[in-house]
């Protein structure tokens, strides 16, 4: 195999993201990533779904972890008999999926995943625990592969000396999409939203773009609209946690407004990834609200008085009509016309 996080930012790295051995599971802490590097060790796969839960893991971090979990879910019923080893895996296997709501869907794909690979396993008599780790390997890099392609897209409509502006972490397409712009000479400069209330934008995917030698600057989620004017942004670019066939994209609250904003400016406004066929419509989708407290303080430290109370949603919608394109790994479609990627036969994702 050959792998597919060559010449990508450390974070990216496989090992770096989520990696099952020895009965544990290491996950890169990017709730405090790069201030210090340290990894949680997970010794169950209940510990597994908590650290997703707790978004120590995330953007497409979870789906990975989801997969090394499930391989250390094997791992601790291998003394069980093959029935109950599989009850302990379907369920293990619905905990890991429903971690976190909103991306429940895809979640579920991957260790629908696994558990074929641990069904393969027991029918030719191999570790059931290894067997499910190599899918999830082979699944990642399957993944950073296609997203690559995905990058070509996009970067192809990015000019030859442009401006950038990104929405938090979208994870592997971040990697890709820096990787390609150096490989096609295009000379771009990023500019990154924070991304409050945990900084995706301002701790990971600068961080990624740095590394990787890209000309990066971090601006308040306050900033997007003037900087969009005074920086002459070329291109305002986001992934998206769920991809609706209506056209409507889930991703991390502050896009929609970021979207707003490229719409007056006549900025064009791409979403990379690959439509999730089972939301047909955007009212399938449920929104995660998570602690309002996490409003109230920046990285532990309270910002305001006793009694202040916090709202916390972790994504909105931004509508088809504020989207110029979808950017997946087949080409670039409407965002009114994305049932026509399902005619062509589609690779498993996850």
């Amino acid at each position: 195999m050959i792998r597919q996080d060559k010449d990508l930012a450390f974070m990216l790295t496989y090992e770096n993201v989520a990696w099952y051995e020895n009965g544990t599971v290491k996950i890169l802490d990017r709730r405090i990533y790069p201030t210090e590097v340290k990894f949680v060790i997970c010794t169950s796969h209940e510990e597994v779904a908590k650290a997703i839960a707790d978004m120590v893991t995330q953007s497409a971090g979870p789906y990975t972890a989801s997969g090394m979990g499930m391989a250390l879910a094997a791992h601790e019923c291998r003394n069980y008999s093959l029935e109950d080893q599989m009850r302990y895996l379907e369920k293990a296997a619905y905990r890991l999926a429903n971690a976190r709501p909103t991306t429940a869907n895809r979640m579920t794909l991957t260790v629908k995943g696994c558990l074929q690979a641990a069904k393969d396993a027991f029918q030719k008599g191999e570790k059931v625990d290894i067997a499910i780790f190599n899918h999830t390997v082979r699944s990642l890099n399957n993944r950073y592969s296609r997203i690559n392609t995905v990058a070509k897209y996009l970067v192809d409509m990015f000019p030859q000396n442009g401006n950038v502006m990104t929405q938090c972490f979208g994870e592997t397409i971040v990697g890709m999409m820096l990787k390609e712009a150096i490989q096609q000479n295009k000379n771009i400069k990023l500019f990154v939203p924070e991304t409050r209330p945990y900084l995706q934008g301002a701790r990971l995917t600068a961080s990624v773009a740095y590394d990787q030698g890209i000309d990066t600057t971090v601006i308040t989620d306050n900033m997007a609209a003037f900087t969009m004017k005074t920086k002459n942004i070329d291109i305002f670019t986001s992934a998206a946690d769920s991809i609706c066939l209506d056209g409507h994209i889930v991703n991390k609250i502050g896009t929609m407004q970021i979207a707003i904003v490229a719409k007056y400016y006549g900025v064009p406004y791409f979403v990379t990834g690959i439509p999730d066929k089972d939301y047909e419509t955007i009212s399938q989708v449920k929104i995660e609200e998570r602690d309002p407290n996490l409003v109230l303080e920046c990285r532990g430290i309270k910002n305001t008085m006793e009694g202040v109370k916090g709202y916390y949603p972790s994504f909105d919608i931004t509508p088809p009509h504020l989207v110029s394109g979808v950017v997946t790994d087949k080409g670039i479609y409407s965002p009114y016309d994305l049932h026509r990627y399902f005619e062509t036969d589609v690779e498993d994702f996850y």
